[in-house]
């Protein structure tokens, strides 16, 4: 019997879901990119947690971060040297509760906004 899946958890869903080159009309091409792969890119890359305190943030392990950010890196790259349409929808995750203690500094929910901009 295979092990249940563990669901990724994930702070906010992409408030846009498609990315690609200007002049995508005629493009056919698209590149899938699951909600948690985007979540990784943004935990790491956007918001600066090491893969540690990201796996922790997703309630993953480690390695299983390694892998989803290596897939999503591999994705964006697809995207952006190929000129192919990048969607993100999808995956494995659940949204977090924005009253989640274990839920820190990266979590979209806990920021107030206030007369339009978002403070920290």
């Amino acid at each position: 019997m295979p092990r249940p899946m563990k669901w990724r958890k994930v702070c906010s869903m992409p408030e846009n879901t498609s990315f690609g080159p200007m002049d995508s009309d005629q493009r056919e091409d698209v590149v899938i990119m699951t909600v948690d792969e985007y979540e990784t890119i943004r935990l790491i890359d956007l918001v600066g947690f090491t893969q540690e305190e990201c796996a922790k943030h997703m309630n993953v392990a480690r390695t299983t971060v390694q892998g989803i950010y290596t897939s999503a890196r591999h994705k964006l790259a697809q995207s952006l040297v190929n000129g192919v349409i990048l969607r993100i929808e999808g995956g494995e995750y659940r949204l977090c509760d924005k009253d989640e203690i274990q839920c820190g500094p990266g979590c979209h929910k806990r920021r107030q906004r206030r007369g339009g901009t978002v403070n920290f």
